[in-house]
């Protein structure tokens, strides 16, 4: 069904009788404009700013490719790239209708990293497609966010600018989300007196943010953790795995477990969702003692809060009208703020690893079951994360300045 489109005025100013409606007159015109840094307020700023002044800098980059970091805007921003295939939980809307959400995209990264970014909606959804058109933008840009591309496509697209490019490719739907959920799992962890190590996750979802998580769960020295989909637990045994989810098979699910999710969250410590759909309370309630439950699902949480309270010490959800949210802003600007600081090619694990590790211990000394992450706003997360990504680029030497 269409979205209604309402009157985008003030009630005082209607004058048909249309409600009013605060997303739509908020949009109107777009987020984002282009603002200069530099004055053109005569003729000697326009020749400084233009011909003939513009010729000395770009005869220097032409001889030396690596001052374009110093002396065009390339070392702080980033495209932020969707083909509108898995737009928040609308789905594939295309293009045109994804650029509200690439939009906010920017507006996050310049308002919590100090990072300017450009929202670029691709018409097209071919992987080859995609790849190409990045690549030819990427002189442009010193980082590369992927945005809302659907699995599994997403795997091998930014697989593969990693491969073409020599800056940072980093889809914030996996990574973004694996970071944050770490952090808050750390958290959690400490607040009930266990390490990462004694814990036995269940992720239900086996797409981009299921897949990420695993990973840096298991990187993270994680107890255990099997990955759901709608069949069940993503075993060896199966035979229906795609290529990415034998690659989860393999690395996964030590225990052998097999069947359903309902199953495998049988004295389990933590559920982690990012699938939608709804956990039976009986599972719930068979999970272990003081267990963690991160249903994040949005606007729906898979497990309800009201009922994961009755059985977990710990519940985070994806909505902001909880405590516990794990939302993506705490990670990606502070990620690539981190990553352009010291030009970085890329974005490695241990990077990731080191964000969720500050991000984490901004509020070590303030845990509660109700403050296991920052909020958003606290303006301690982007400098602590800024400064543990950069450290970490240097020390795996990825770092160029």
């Amino acid at each position: 069904m269409a979205a209604e489109i309402v009157n985008p005025r003030s009630d005082s100013d209607s004058t048909d009788g249309e409600p009013f409606d605060p997303a739509f007159a908020l949009h109107r015109g777009g987020k984002m404009a282009v603002q200069a840094t530099v004055p053109v307020r005569d003729r000697d700023d326009l020749s400084l700013a233009y011909t003939p002044g513009v010729a000395k800098v770009c005869s220097a980059i032409a001889e030396q490719p690596e001052l374009v970091h110093d002396y065009t805007w390339k070392s702080q921003v980033v495209a932020v790239v969707t083909d509108g295939t898995a737009v928040l939980g609308l789905g594939d809307i295309g293009p045109e209708a994804s650029l509200p959400v690439m939009e906010g995209k920017a507006i996050l990264f310049k308002q919590f990293g100090g990072v300017d970014a450009v929202p670029i909606a691709l018409g097209t959804t071919d992987t080859d497609e995609i790849v190409d058109t990045v690549v030819r933008l990427a002189p442009s840009f010193g980082g590369v966010n992927l945005e809302d591309i659907s699995a599994p496509r997403c795997f091998e697209i930014e697989r593969r600018l990693q491969e073409k490019l020599d800056i940072p490719i980093f889809h914030d739907d996996q990574h973004g989300t694996a970071v944050v959920t770490l952090a808050a799992l750390r958290n959690a962890a400490k607040l009930t007196d266990r390490s990462l190590g004694q814990l036995r996750a269940v992720i239900s979802g086996a797409g981009a943010a299921g897949v990420a998580i695993a990973k840096i769960l298991i990187e993270a020295g994680i107890g255990d953790v099997a990955v759901c989909d709608r069949k069940g637990v993503v075993s060896a045994d199966r035979e229906d795995l795609t290529d990415v989810k034998r690659e989860v098979a393999g690395f996964t699910n030590k225990g052998g477990l097999t069947g359903s999710l309902e199953s495998a969250l049988d004295g389990a410590d933590v559920f982690i969702g990012v699938s939608g759909g709804t956990v039976p309370e009986e599972a719930v309630a068979k999970m272990a003692k003081d267990s963690l439950i991160f249903a994040m699902a949005n606007p729906n949480p898979e497990i309800h809060p009201d009922v994961a309270h009755k059985y977990a010490a710990v519940v985070a959800t994806g909505r902001s009208d909880y405590p516990n949210q794990i939302n993506n802003v705490l990670a990606f600007p502070g990620i690539f703020a981190g990553a352009l600081q010291v030009r970085a090619s890329q974005i490695t694990e241990g990077m990731k690893l080191a964000a969720a590790e500050a991000l984490a211990a901004v509020v070590a000394d303030e845990l509660s079951a109700d403050k296991v992450i920052p909020s958003p706003f606290d303006d301690r997360v982007a400098p602590a994360v800024t400064a543990a990504v950069a450290a970490a680029a240097r020390a795996e030497g990825v770092a160029r300045r």
